[in-house]
């Protein structure tokens, strides 16, 4: 496959993570919505860290914090502190069996979220809800299906 074609592939389930993301749900679903952009962000940087990069991760932390009117910025960071350390170590993750990748992705989506509440609270006083949380067990539950589905997209459409 073209390199325009493996770049579109990719760049389309970035669009479809952000999406996910700000897509509208019942409040009482709201909280237990998974965080599609770390997937999505770890699943490709494992995958391909030649394609997908920093770089990447950055922007789509910046869109992220756009379309969701937070501080400018945090996203970014965080996305770009995960995009990193996955590329330093994508060699020894690839040989994680997947219920070590589902922990370590449970593990990723907690620093997250809170290091987004740390960064929230320090430039306003805000209140952390248990449910806060619940996103990092949905995120974990789904990331097998993820994967494995993500490895036919990318098999399907011979991304190299």
């Amino acid at each position: 496959m073209s390199l325009l074609s493996s770049y579109r592939v990719i760049y389309s389930t970035f669009i479809v993570g952000l999406l996910g993301a700000i897509y509208p749900l019942p409040i009482f679903l709201n909280a237990f919505r998974p965080d599609w952009l770390v997937l999505i962000i770890f699943y490709w940087v494992l995958a391909l860290p030649h394609r997908v990069s920093i770089v990447h991760a950055f922007i789509l932390g910046l869109l992220l914090d756009l379309l969701l009117g937070s501080t400018l910025g945090t996203h970014a960071l965080l996305f770009s502190l995960l995009a990193y350390v996955v590329s330093m170590n994508y060699q020894r993750f690839r040989y994680f069996t997947i219920v070590q990748t589902t922990l370590l992705v449970g593990l990723f989506v907690l620093i997250t979220k809170l290091a987004l509440y740390w960064l929230a609270s320090s430039l306003q006083e805000i209140v952390l809800h248990k449910h806060y949380f619940w996103s990092i067990f949905t995120s974990m539950l789904i990331w097998p299906w993820f994967f494995f589905f993500m490895r036919y997209l990318r098999q399907r459409f011979k991304v190299t």
